[in-house]
C-alpha cells in the first residue's frame, strides 16, 4: 500500500509541486499553509456568526489611547490605503513598469491589483459583516468589514512592489522590505484605531492579501525562469 502511494505521489503530485517547492521554498509553503488554516477558521467563525471576544476588548483597549495629534496621523495613514491613494500608486507603478519595458513585471503587476480587488469585493459581499460602532468614528465606511480591504489591498500592492525593488535593487533589499512591512503594519493598526474594522478583519486581510501576493509572485518567477530558458 505504502510503494502505492509512494508511486502515486512520485508520478502523479510531486512533479506539479516539484516548480512551486523550488519557487517558494519549503518554508514558504509552510507559512502560507498556516495562514491558509487561520484565515479559514476566521472565515468559518464570521459565518457561523460567531463573536471573537478579544475584537471588542482590544478595540476599546487600543481607543483609550485616542488623541487629536494621533487621529490626523492615523488618518494620514489610512488614506495611504485609501481606493484613490492606491489608483495613483498603481497608476505610476504600472506607468514605470511600462517605461522601463518589463513586460513580464507588467503583466503580473496587473493581474495582481485586479486580483486583490475582485478578493476583496467578492468576499465582502459573501460574508456581509457588519462593521464595528463601538464609538463616534471619525470616517464613515459603507462597505462590509470582512475582511479588511486596506490591510489586503496594502499586503499585495505595496508588497508586489517591495519585490519588484529588491530584485532591481539587491543591495537595498533589507532597508525595503523593513519599510513596507512598517508601511503595511501602520494602515492595518490606523483601521483599528479609527475603529472602522475588527482586529479578526485586519487579520484576515493580511492572510488572503499575503497568499495572493506569495501565488502572484510565484507566477512571476516561474515566468522569469520560463523566459529565461526560451532565450537560451
Amino acid at each position: 500500500m505504502s510503494r502505492k502511494i509512494s508511486t502515486f505521489w512520485l508520478r502523479h503530485i510531486y512533479p506539479h509541486l516539484a516548480p512551486l517547492i523550488a519557487t517558494i521554498g519549503i518554508v514558504g509553503l509552510t507559512v502560507c499553509l498556516l495562514i491558509l488554516f487561520v484565515v479559514a477558521k476566521l472565515a468559518e467563525e464570521v459565518l457561523e456568526q460567531e463573536a471573537f471576544a478579544f475584537d471588542t476588548s482590544f478595540l476599546l483597549w487600543l481607543h483609550q489611547f485616542a488623541n487629536p495629534s494621533l487621529d490626523n496621523l492615523m488618518l494620514f495613514i489610512t488614506n495611504l490605503g485609501n481606493p484613490r491613494t492606491v489608483v495613483v500608486v498603481a497608476g505610476v507603478t504600472l506607468g514605470t513598469l511600462l517605461w522601463r519595458r518589463y513586460r513580464v513585471e507588467t503583466y503580473i503587476f496587473v493581474l495582481t491589483c485586479l486580483g486583490a480587488l475582485v478578493l476583496n469585493t467578492g468576499l465582502k459581499l459573501f460574508f456581509s459583516k457588519p462593521r464595528p460602532q463601538l464609538w463616534k468614528l471619525l470616517i464613515s465606511e459603507k462597505s462590509f468589514s470582512f475582511p479588511s480591504g486596506h490591510a489586503l489591498g496594502s499586503m499585495v500592492m505595496y508588497g508586489f512592489i517591495a519585490y519588484i525593488l529588491t530584485t532591481h535593487y539587491p543591495k537595498l533589499s533589507q532597508i525595503i522590505y523593513v519599510l513596507a512591512v512598517i508601511l503595511i503594519a501602520a494602515i492595518g493598526i490606523s483601521r483599528l484605531y479609527l475603529g472602522v474594522h475588527w482586529p479578526t478583519d485586519v487579520i484576515a486581510g493580511y492572510g488572503v492579501g499575503f497568499l495572493w501576493l506569495m501565488i502572484c509572485i510565484t507566477m512571476l518567477k516561474l515566468q522569469k525562469l520560463r523566459q529565461g530558458q526560451l532565450l537560451e
